[in-house]
């Protein structure tokens, strides 16, 4: 079984994107980010960021079928763990980033990685 990545925080700008009432179980939110497509999911209460583009292809990813942790691409059915971005179906076979996401006073934060 796949598991969320740990990330380095102090490596990643963060960004409040929305409040957590604002996006609720089930529901997934578009956003842009220093010219980065993502989508964040809420699964059980719990915040997934990926990237908005599947590798197999590039076409959007974020509006497909959601089955567990895994969000399947609407165009050829890739599959794509949310909690870490990795491919776990053909026809994708590379990943796709994941951003750590994080809730403070209620917001819902992104992190990008910096350039340093």
């Amino acid at each position: 079984m796949a598991e969320e990545v740990v990330f380095d925080l102090t490596r990643y700008q963060f960004y409040e994107v929305a409040r957590v009432e604002d996006l609720p179980n089930g529901e997934r939110l578009f956003i842009e980010v220093d010219t980065e497509s993502i989508v964040i999911f809420n699964i059980a209460g719990h915040f997934f960021a990926i990237a908005d583009i599947c590798t197999h292809d590039g076409g959007p990813l974020g509006d497909g079928d959601i089955d567990g942790y895994q969000v399947i691409c609407p165009r050829h059915g890739a599959r794509f763990d949310v909690r870490n971005g990795k491919a776990v179906a053909l026809p994708a076979f590379i990943d796709v980033p994941a951003y750590p996401v994080r809730v403070v006073d209620g917001n819902i934060e992104i992190g990008v990685p910096t350039s340093t």
